[in-house]
């Protein structure tokens, strides 16, 4: 009776056990919440990611197509090759004259500017107004670069009107007006002059963001720590904390540099008088729609695209943290 019962008691047992076996579902519910979760994702990356291969990856593509053919849109487009490439660094002369302006103007601009946006951030952000101070440094960034040129020339005007040459005359320095935006000599130093003074806009106001995202206990813990003054703090508190901001200033600056255009043509003409402010921008607009070799414009193009890729890469390893 026993033994009975207690095999009827199994068999319930079992019978119950039977009844409760699709547990396992909940891991398919879980994988499949998990799966949609998943897919919520991409879905909300979707139009970055559509707009992204759009503008940004299919014309790269199609720059590079473009840029191995002969293509002037009068006559149909013929392979050539890298004959385009070849041209360009032992044919075209006016190219080097462009690269080595490009060069000069960005290995100024571009350090120069970087360093004094984080300087003049990291000092108005110790001051007691520094609100006000912000939006004096960020308003000449909101000016476009023709508008600018336009009033720098008043101050550089190669004649005896020009407020520095009517200065410096006053003052015995000079007799005779200084030709500032004609000689090529003085056309690169002033573009620069004046793209320096632009470049704390944008530049500047990220870092200020940056430094004013920095927890005040950190600063509070270094001290406990023995770090006793604003230069310790610069090195090894603020410098680390706002990597972020540097990288997006340095490649920002880079792009920047590397694409003048509007500027030098603004203040030096197009073409400048012998080419001293002729760039790789310029170059590509000449041959793009002045000339309308597209095919040509097209490896100047991309050549530019590889310049600012390979910085831009460089940049990233040099600001991003260990294991990042």
């Amino acid at each position: 009776m026993i033994s009975s019962a207690n095999t009827k008691v199994t068999g319930a047992g079992a019978a119950a056990v039977e009844k409760k076996a699709p547990k396992p579902k909940r891991k398919n519910k879980l994988l499949s919440g998990y799966a949609r979760d998943k897919i919520s994702g991409y879905l909300m990356a979707a139009p970055f990611i559509i707009l992204f291969i759009i503008f940004i990856v299919v014309p790269v593509i199609w720059s590079l197509v473009i840029s191995l053919t002969h293509y002037n849109i009068v006559q149909p487009m013929t392979w050539a090759g890298l004959d385009n490439y070849r041209d360009l660094f032992t044919n075209d002369d006016l190219f080097i004259t462009a690269c080595k302006n490009t060069f000069t103007y960005a290995i100024i601009v571009g350090p120069v500017g970087f360093l004094m946006s984080f300087i003049f951030a990291w000092l108005i952000n110790q001051l007691k107004f520094r609100n006000a101070f912000a939006m004096a440094f960020y308003a000449p960034s909101l000016t476009g670069a023709t508008a600018m040129s336009v009033i720098w020339l008043v101050l550089f005007s190669s004649d005896r009107y020009g407020y520095i040459n009517d200065k410096l005359i006053s003052l015995g320095l000079i007799s005779e007006p200084i030709l500032w935006n004609t000689d090529p000599t003085y056309i690169m130093p002033v573009i620069i002059i004046v793209a320096l003074w632009s470049s704390l806009g944008q530049g500047f106001l990220t870092n200020l963001a940056g430094l004013n995202n920095i927890p005040v206990d950190r600063y509070e813990a270094a001290q406990i720590d023995g770090i006793r003054n604003k230069f310790q703090e610069l090195i090894y508190i603020t410098l680390p904390s706002v990597k972020p901001q540097l990288l997006f200033n340095a490649v920002m600056g880079i792009v920047g540099a590397l694409g003048v255009f509007d500027l030098a043509t603004g203040i030096a003409g197009f073409p400048s008088p012998d080419y001293a402010a002729h760039t790789i921008v310029a170059h590509m607009y000449d041959y793009a729609f002045l000339r309308f070799e597209l095919g040509y414009a097209s490896a100047i193009a991309f050549i530019l695209f590889v310049l600012n890729f390979g910085l831009g890469r460089i940049f990233m390893k040099i600001f991003s943290s260990k294991g990042e």
